[in-house]
């Protein structure tokens, strides 16, 4: 029966993991369409891709947004988590979470068109603004499940020792509190990174001419031409997101030693 299980798990893994493959492949072919097998092997189309002022407008876009974003969901989840973790009404505090986590279950296009209604009325459509909001509020449920699991782990004592020692509330979270949540928020803040700068559909409702976000580029590239440059592309996004990933990796690893250190 285990031997079943692993073969159904490496199944699933290589239907995942197969589309990327081949992409990455046909990013890497001299032809100037889509094609796999490729034929020759060239960098041009990735040369194109850093080259062109479209594409790293678009890259450049996206990025700002990701990083402003992922920064302010990583604040707003870390005072929530500690402001939820101090509700004594279970029920107030159940209802709160549901709330915060509810962009997570509520569909893409139905946040995309109701960030298109609301924005076009306060005139933030296409605005880097915008983008920011609308990316925020749907990546703080990701930074804050990372950061408010890692909260309700750790070991409170260790404030309580600090204060007994004479530090004040504020020298307790920035020297004991803030250094053992790190991780945590680093890895918080990754996710939100991600969420934000893969981020389609909504972008593409609340965007227009002027602000466009790599995916909104991606998606008119192929309406009009699917050259290989799309296959570069996704295959520089996906090489970044591995590294993230090995990054958050490094980070849990981590947090796993923490709760041994604290009680050595």
């Amino acid at each position: 029966m285990s031997r079943l299980v692993q073969c159904i798990a490496w199944a699933v893994l290589a239907f995942l993991v197969l589309p990327s493959l081949l992409i990455a492949f046909m990013s890497f072919g001299t032809d100037p369409y889509l094609r796999f097998p490729p034929r020759g092997f060239t960098f041009d189309w990735y040369r194109l891709y850093f080259s062109d002022a479209d594409w790293q407008s678009a890259t450049l876009f996206s990025l700002k947004i990701a990083i402003v974003a992922a920064v302010i969901a990583a604040a707003i989840s870390l005072s929530t988590a500690f402001g939820l973790e101090r509700v004594s009404n279970p029920r107030l505090k159940e209802s709160l979470r549901l709330v915060l986590l509810s962009p997570t279950v509520v569909p893409g296009i139905v946040s995309a068109l109701a960030f298109y209604k609301l924005f076009s009325a306060v005139g933030l459509t296409g605005t880097f603004l915008g983008f920011v909001v609308a990316h925020t509020i749907l990546a703080t449920p990701f930074a804050y499940l990372c950061i408010s699991s890692q909260l309700h782990a750790y070991d409170r004592t260790l404030e309580t020792a600090a204060r007994g020692l004479g530090a004040t509330r504020l020298q307790t979270f920035i020297h004991v509190t803030l250094p053992l949540l790190s991780p945590s928020i680093v890895i918080g803040a990754i996710f939100s990174f991600l969420v934000s700068f893969d981020e389609a559909v909504v972008s593409f409702f609340i965007s227009d001419t002027q602000g466009k976000t790599l995916p909104r580029k991606m998606f008119e590239d192929i309406d009009f031409s699917v050259s290989p440059v799309l296959a570069a592309v996704a295959t520089t996004i996906t090489v970044g997101t591995i590294l993230l990933l090995a990054v958050i990796t490094i980070l849990q690893n981590r947090m796993k030693r923490i709760p041994s250190q604290q009680k050595e």
